[in-house]
């Protein structure tokens, strides 16, 4: 990748001068772009291409401060190459120009700096100029991104700060897409997905070029979003593919399910580690966005969870600590209130306890939840035992 330039304090007129390159696939269009561009002080044209190849290469070699670029390009679309710009050059600034004022407004008002609608006016222009010198003022100091941050997946998509564990970044999302395509590039972060695969799962009902289209500006969102919040997490695009390059920012889930398999063997000692495992649990696999393609890693995962939590209360169990697997099964209750199995487990334990209300209680609660759910009564295995413990321990 190549490496950013490294501004400097400069000397002279030139050197402040906002570095611009124009592409357009029209000659006439672009030339007279480029007198309005000229007229303006404080801007120097490195470059004007008509050739979107001949336009990245130059723009890679010349790292401008803004590119202005053509929408509508045979061979190279306009937003496929402003993410590719974004992917090698993520400080420089891209001004879409477009013949279509619906579409642009539609599709480049993310973003983006600006979008200008051909044909371009000077007024126009101008005050986008503007607007780019206030955001190019001292040329912004570079940043180092945020490495000690860790993405986290259970419950909800969040970034946390890891040395401030109560800590969230900040990061806001355009669109709903973009953040679950990021999500959906997380859940693939192992290998690269083909474009073609992310837009039969996140625009499966669109016309298949204005979901192309789609797909690239949420890109480019993505990559502002992250780039504003300083967390370095790259996508890459190659071969019709996206991958996302975590540099070396950890996930929790990943984080969690590594603990799952180096768990020590469970003894009085390790305890305390394997409780420490299951408070690592923060909830289902984006449980919140409830996307439909999370649905099997959600439920891989929250079968290791319960796996989990069930070795270690029947441990307490054989312990006879009814207290602490009382509290593990309560947990699971209120994590999965519809599992019938955990309360059945408490009737069972507080009638170990001898506290025969509670008892009672998740009786009465099974009954509840399965006729408000599913339109039944609680199953005869159940029944039965309850109707026995009743007459067993019916006060005279």
């Amino acid at each position: 990748m190549t490496s950013f330039r490294q501004r400097t304090i400069r000397v002279g007129k030139e050197e402040d001068d906002m570095r611009v390159i124009l592409v357009d696939d029209e000659p006439l269009i672009l030339d007279r772009f480029a007198k309005l561009i000229t007229g303006n002080e404080g801007i120097q044209l490195v470059g004007k291409f008509s050739d979107p190849r001949q336009a990245f290469e130059a723009i890679v070699q010349k790292q401008p401060d803004v590119v202005f670029l053509d929408v509508e390009m045979p061979e190279l679309n306009g937003i496929e190459m402003a993410e590719k710009i974004q992917t090698v050059l993520p400080r420089t600034k891209v001004v879409f120009v477009t013949a279509y004022r619906e579409y642009a407004v539609e599709a480049f008002e993310l973003n983006a700096v600006d979008y200008l609608v051909k044909p371009v006016q000077r007024e126009r222009l101008n005050e986008t100029i503007r607007r780019l010198k206030k955001e190019l003022v001292v040329k912004q100091p570079f940043h180092s991104p945020n490495q000690d941050v860790m993405v986290c997946c259970f419950q909800s998509l969040r970034f946390k700060q890891t040395h401030k564990p109560s800590y969230f970044l900040d990061v806001h999302w355009r669109t709903t897409k973009a953040k679950e395509l990021f999500s959906f590039l997380i859940h693939h972060r192992h290998n690269p997905v083909h474009k073609a695969a992310i837009i039969d799962q996140l625009w499966p009902d669109i016309d298949y070029e204005k979901s192309v289209t789609q797909l690239y500006s949420t890109v480019y969102q993505i990559r502002q979003a992250l780039k504003k919040a300083g967390i370095h997490i790259t996508i890459v695009s190659f071969n019709h593919s996206y991958k996302l390059d975590l540099n070396g920012i950890r996930l929790d889930v990943d984080e969690w399910e590594r603990r799952i398999n180096e768990q020590p063997i469970m003894t009085e000692a390790t305890l305390d580690q394997h409780r420490e495992i299951l408070d690592l649990y923060g909830g289902d696999y984006l449980a919140e966005s409830g996307y439909l393609w999370a649905e099997s890693e959600r439920e891989r995962l929250r079968a290791l969870w319960l796996h989990h939590i069930r070795k270690v209360t029947d441990f307490l169990l054989a312990k006879k600590d009814y207290i602490g697997a009382i509290a593990l099964c309560h947990r699971i209750q209120d994590y999965y209130p519809f599992m019938e199995d955990s309360y059945f487990e408490l009737m069972q334990l507080y009638n170990k306890l001898g506290d025969r209300k509670a008892v009672i209680q998740q009786y009465m609660n099974l009954k509840q939840m399965l006729k408000e759910e599913y339109e039944m009564d609680p199953p005869a295995t159940i029944k039965t035992w309850y109707h026995i413990w009743k007459e067993d321990n019916d006060p005279l």
